[in-house]
């Protein structure tokens, strides 16, 4: 039978459709749609592709994942995927995922529990085979993950939840870092620029940011409370900049923050890091894009990512729970004060 005795279906085309087309069986034509389990000669691909293309044949996702079993679909939910941090980690777990067979499907939580919560049951409705979950809190609520059955990884978390795999960063050992780099440029008042959306976990930074303080005998310094955002950081710096003893280094909980603090700084004609030093937390590439450069605390985006993927889909998936912190990176650059 040649091609060319075949008329184009009118309804929506079938695999078997693909196969009269193409002159081979339906049973070749799932193979060369998903890749296997039997080889086809390349002639006979070529053949079916061109079956494929001509003819406009999409698989059906949603018979494929009944009959496997799985949809192939992994879910994530961030807290903001404007912020260049939950971008870059989003991207790394897609590309991680990938390399499994898996797609993602990538949701936004605003910062609301309430629509954390939502998205989480959006996922769960559409059987995606596990959850990522970025909380916009460090203690999440994870009924609506025990209540749906799904497979789940705490992401960018650096608690041990039970009844779930956690990836973090070692929060307090990265700021702790941060704030002895300002003390070595001869800063004693260092100011704290920390977020909002805690919940009722102290934030490591701000633990950290103490901590180094106190053990260089050194007073507390001003901590003020704003959003995680370039506007939340600009606030802020307005904040620092009106009060009567302001610091001569602010320590950043975040890029997005600090971008917006050395908008207020700008404005007001402050030099830094002449008249005031900066260094942030996450490593984004934002940060490197600055005026001046930001030195920051860069956390490992594709190594957070691949131990998520490989705990939920991977090799790791069925085994004892982990919670997995990592270290994280000085990143230094101009706003600190080195040259």
């Amino acid at each position: 039978m040649t091609t060319a005795a075949v008329q184009t279906p009118r309804g929506p085309v079938t695999r078997k459709d693909v196969a009269r087309y193409a002159g081979v069986s339906t049973a070749v034509v799932s193979y060369v749609v998903n890749g296997g389990p039997k080889n086809v000669a390349p002639a006979t691909e070529a053949k079916v592709r061109d079956a494929i293309r001509i003819l406009g044949y999409r698989p059906n996702a949603a018979a494929r994942a009944l009959k496997l079993g799985s949809s192939e679909t992994i879910g994530v939910v961030v807290p903001d995927n404007t912020n260049p941090f939950f971008t870059q980690l989003a991207h790394a777990v897609e590309d991680a995922a990938a390399e499994l067979g898996f797609g993602m499907v990538l949701t936004n939580s605003d910062g609301s529990l309430t629509r954390e919560r939502k998205n989480i049951r959006t996922l769960a409705a559409r059987q995606v085979d596990g959850v990522f979950l970025a909380s916009c809190v460090f203690d999440p609520d994870v009924t609506e993950l025990e209540a749906s059955e799904i497979p789940a990884v705490l992401l960018n978390n650096a608690g041990s939840p039970p009844g779930f795999n956690s990836v973090g960063v070692d929060l307090e050992a990265g700021a702790r870092a941060a704030v002895e780099h300002l003390i070595g440029h001869g800063h004693s008042s260092i100011g704290l620029a920390i977020g909002t959306n805690t919940g009722n976990q102290l934030d490591g930074r701000e633990v950290g940011w103490l901590a180094a303080l106190r053990d260089a005998g050194l007073p507390d310094g001003p901590m003020l409370h704003g959003p995680f955002s370039r506007p939340g950081g600009y606030e802020v710096g307005k904040r620092f900049l009106s009060m009567a003893n302001r610091p001569t280094a602010i320590f950043a909980s975040n890029d997005m923050q600090a971008i917006g603090i050395l908008r207020a700084l700008h404005e007001a004609g402050v030099r830094v890091p002449d008249e005031l030093a900066l260094v942030s937390f996450d490593g984004s590439l934002d940060a490197e894009y600055s005026w001046p450069a930001l030195t920051t605390v860069a956390q490992p985006v594709k190594a957070m990512a691949q131990a998520a993927v490989r705990a939920l889909v991977g090799k790791g998936r069925g085994e004892e729970l982990q919670h997995q912190i990592l270290p994280t990176e000085l990143i230094i650059r101009q706003s600190c004060g080195c040259p």
